[in-house]
């Protein structure tokens, strides 16, 4: 049984960690579809910002200053480096005016979130005929920004590329003569945006989606919790009560064995012939007859709950409550070794209690500390009054109980030893009952244990 349960709550988890990947990856899915949606609908909207005439005509004065430069490389006046040095100087001054217009036109737009923009080279090379000549990368140029702001390319886009092909003409001058020549240029460019705090704007539109998410995470996994618990707690309830069934068969095995011995001596004539032997086997039958009976009360009378038990309070005085039931348990536990300290309150305090159910309660703790306790039981019984609380507190010597048992003892049928056969017998009823007769006196009670270090029951009830 116990390999099933592990191996269903092994296979639950295996479960519920697919089910967590596979949403994880839904949601990773979804946000990817979102940030692509959301850049694309940026992109939609300040595509025509590009083609505005006040832009391409400053573009276009970037591009024949670019073209006399490359003729003047190719007449070997200017270097690569400083082809690139010139653009980027023409770039600046042009920048501007440009960002002006381009920041005009986008406020226009009215997106409600702020983007930074910049077009960069990504490409300049020369063809003369087959040949090619690069003139941007390079290792000692890098940077291909020439318009808009400077920021770096993590967390932007690319929203264009474009791609030139053009034929350029240039004046050459050689020895004396003057002549003019083409050269082929494929210019690349690229624009690219970043936009401010965009993953929190996606995050924002997916709220609702995160946040149902979450909620079914959370409620499968609680879900999840509590099938187990209740599992685990239904495990419990029957290894309790077949405990219980088999403690109670092992209690009622004794007095019927008893009596059916004695009855079978009934039957023999020597012993109905002689008065004396008759009358002890009767007194037999009585003694487990009466046995058996007990068993049976304790078993339906500790079995109420608080609600069900009918209390018939009295009025008592604590001094003397707490002397008869002292006197009481000694007399009939009979143990040698036992000492008991009455420590009661010294001033005299009316308790209205149900006598009869309330020094039962009290007489199962005692009979526990007996039970439980070592050869030289040691038992401490205190009372206090604060406020209007009587405070009772039943201290013993004995072997103590574990931390994990020290939650369950007062339910019912609970014991802290488990098995057909126990060193101490019961049936798991007598803390149940105590702590279902506190209630019903609108009182409380707790337990305070340390393995072989002994136990404290307190018990508080209203005085009023």
């Amino acid at each position: 049984m116990k390999n099933k349960i592990t191996i269903l709550i092994i296979a639950s988890m295996a479960t519920l960690i697919a089910l967590s990947g596979i949403q994880a990856y839904l949601v990773e899915s979804a946000y990817q579809l979102k940030k692509r949606a959301f850049i694309q609908e940026t992109d939609n909207a300040i595509s025509d910002i590009d083609n505005h005439p006040e832009l391409d005509s400053l573009v276009d004065v970037l591009a024949e200053d670019l073209r006399i430069n490359l003729g003047d490389y190719k007449n070997k006046r200017l270097t690569k480096v400083e082809v690139i040095q010139k653009l980027h100087a023409k770039g600046d001054s042009i920048n501007i005016p440009y960002m002006k217009r381009y920041n005009k036109e986008l406020k226009a737009i009215d997106l409600g979130y702020k983007i930074r923009y910049k077009r960069e080279v990504s490409s300049i090379v020369i063809f003369n005929g087959q040949e090619a000549d690069t003139i941007f990368p390079i290792p000692s140029q890098k940077d291909g920004a020439i318009l808009g702001e400077n920021f770096e390319n993590e967390d932007s886009h690319i929203i264009k590329t474009s791609r030139t092909f053009t034929e350029f003409n240039y004046v050459v001058h050689e020895n004396d003569s003057i002549f003019t020549n083409t050269f082929d240029v494929e210019l690349k460019m690229r624009d690219i945006m970043k936009i401010t705090d965009w993953k929190s704007i996606v995050y924002r539109r997916m709220a609702t989606l995160l946040i149902c998410s979450v909620l079914l995470f959370l409620f499968v996994v609680g879900l999840f919790y509590y099938s187990i618990k209740t599992l685990i707690k239904q495990k419990k309830i029957t290894e309790i009560k077949t405990d219980f069934i088999n403690n109670i068969t092992h209690e009622l095995k004794t007095p019927l064995a008893t009596l059916g011995v004695a009855s079978k001596s009934l039957k023999n004539k020597e012993i109905r012939n002689s008065e004396e032997a008759f009358d002890h086997t009767l007194n037999i039958v009585d003694r487990q007859n009466t046995r058996l009976q007990k068993l049976i009360d304790q078993v339906l009378t500790n079995s109420l709950s608080a609600n069900d038990i009918v209390l018939s309070k009295d009025t008592v005085v604590d001094n003397e409550y707490f002397d008869d039931l002292i006197a009481d348990f000694k007399l009939s536990t009979q143990q040698h070794q036992l000492n008991i300290i009455n420590n009661v309150y010294t001033e005299e305090v009316l308790l209205r209690i149900d006598t009869f159910h309330f020094t039962t309660a009290l007489f199962n703790i005692l009979e526990n500390a007996v039970k439980y306790g070592n050869d030289q039981t040691e038992i401490l019984i205190e009372t206090s009054l604060k406020g209007n609380e009587y405070k009772i507190q039943i201290t013993d010597n004995g072997v103590g109980i574990a931390t994990e048992d020290q939650a369950q003892i007062f339910d019912k049928f609970y014991r802290v030893s488990h098995g057909n056969v126990h060193n101490v017998k019961g049936l798991g009823l007598g803390l149940y009952y105590t702590s279902q007769i506190v209630n019903a006196h609108q009182g409380k009670i707790t337990v305070q244990s340390e393995i072989e270090k002994g136990t404290t029951f307190t018990i508080l009830i209203p005085i009023n």
